[in-house]
């Protein structure tokens, strides 16, 4: 086999595991049900990726985020203070 092939290979097989990993739903109730009371912003993102959309607010006492996931019909709602999990809310259905 020759080099050129090898690498040709090489980026079909590179190419495929791309497109696999990037073709799932993050916005699955089973991954929501995975966020949990505490979790950072971090941890939240690693688990649904970054959000549809976010509000941040700075009061005196706290700083409460909420993250907006949107997918189709369903919302996911996540409000953080003080950069941890505080709630979450869904319309996501089983």
């Amino acid at each position: 086999m020759s080099i050129l092939q090898s690498v040709s290979r090489f980026a079909l097989v590179l190419l495929l595991m791309l497109g696999i990993s990037c073709s799932g739903k993050r916005i699955t109730k089973a991954n929501v049900d995975q966020v949990t009371e505490g979790m950072s912003k971090k941890q939240v993102e690693s688990i649904l990726g970054p959000p549809t959309s976010l509000t941040a607010e700075d009061f005196v006492i706290m700083k409460k985020t909420t993250y907006v996931y949107r997918q189709g019909k369903d919302t996911v709602t996540i409000v953080f203070k003080d950069d941890k999990v505080q709630s979450k809310d869904s319309t996501l259905s089983d």
